[in-house]
Parts: structure tokens; C-alpha cells; sequence
């Protein structure tokens, strides 16, 4: 917990470092999201130079979530192409025989559901002249259903966008 803290603070100190960027380098982005708990498809729609939306559906082991998240993106490093993000948002959804890594190790028979809010804080790269960009983030989350619980889990993704 204490290393997931720290890793959270240098994280935000990227908020405090980066400018604010100039323009979006694209209007919407599908991709595909791989998660410690969760990994699936995933749309990014930018409803100006800064903001955007984000959904994804996270398939598990014997689940599904869908996660939306709002996000606000600046330049990072005066690097081109280089964008931090960060932002809120909320999860949905249902698993079963769940079990809880780390804290009691609680495992449950049947179908339990999830639901909490979110939080992203991460970096994305959008390659020069190729409709791919890449992101690795920090999600954390509370899980209020099956809780109060907090994690915070990495995820890295990889969009095609136009």
C-alpha cells in the first residue's frame, strides 16, 4: 500500500510538470485495454483539445465491468506527442466465485456485483505519422459493493486512431 502511495504521488507531480497542450493529435481512438484485474475493448472521444471520455469493458475471470471515465489531457515534458492524463469516472458489473487479492483474501460463491468509482492518472504517446497510440496508467479505484475497499491496479493500452 505504502509503494502503491508513492507511486500515486510521483504520478500526480507529472500534473505539476506538464503544460497545457495545444491540440488533440486525434478525435477518437478504439483499442484494447489490458488491466490487472480486467482487459478489453476500449473508445477514447475527445469532446475538446483537453477533455475526453472513455469507456471500456473489462472482461475477468468470470466477469464483466464496463468503466467509464472523464479525462483531462496536457502536454507532458514538452515532449511532442507525449500526453499526461488524468481524471474520474465510475465501474459497473458483476463477477463470480470472486476473490478479493490482497487485504482478508475473501472469496465468495455466486455472482457478486461491482460497483465503485475510479480514478486514471497515466501517460500516452501518439506515434508520428501512424494512427497507433499507447498508454500506460494507474487506476485506482474503491470498490463500494463488495467494500469499502481501495487498489489501485496498472493498465496499459493500445489504440488505433482516426
Amino acid at each position: 500500500m505504502k509503494k502503491s502511495l508513492y507511486i500515486l504521488l510521483f504520478s500526480v507531480s507529472f500534473l505539476l510538470i506538464g503544460k497545457r497542450s495545444q491540440a488533440q493529435d486525434y478525435p477518437v481512438a478504439v483499442g484494447i485495454k489490458f488491466g490487472a484485474y480486467e482487459s478489453g475493448p476500449s473508445v477514447k472521444y475527445f469532446m475538446d483539445k483537453n477533455t475526453a471520455l472513455e469507456g471500456i469493458l473489462g472482461i475477468r475471470n468470470h466477469g464483466l465491468v464496463v468503466t467509464g471515465l472523464y479525462e483531462i489531457h496536457q502536454e507532458a515534458f514538452s515532449v511532442d506527442n507525449l500526453k499526461f492524463y488524468y481524471g474520474f469516472g465510475a465501474h459497473i458489473g458483476s463477477v463470480s466465485n470472486y476473490k478479493r487479492i490482497g487485504g482478508d483474501d475473501e472469496f465468495y460463491n455466486g455472482k457478486q456485483i461491482l460497483l465503485g468509482a475510479d480514478g486514471v492518472l497515466g501517460l500516452e504517446y501518439k506515434i508520428p505519422e501512424a494512427p497507433i497510440a499507447i498508454s500506460l496508467d494507474l487506476n485506482p479505484r474503491v470498490e463500494l459493493a463488495r467494500g469499502p475497499f481501495f487498489d489501485i491496479a496498472p493498465g496499459l493500452g493500445l489504440k488505433y486512431t482516426f
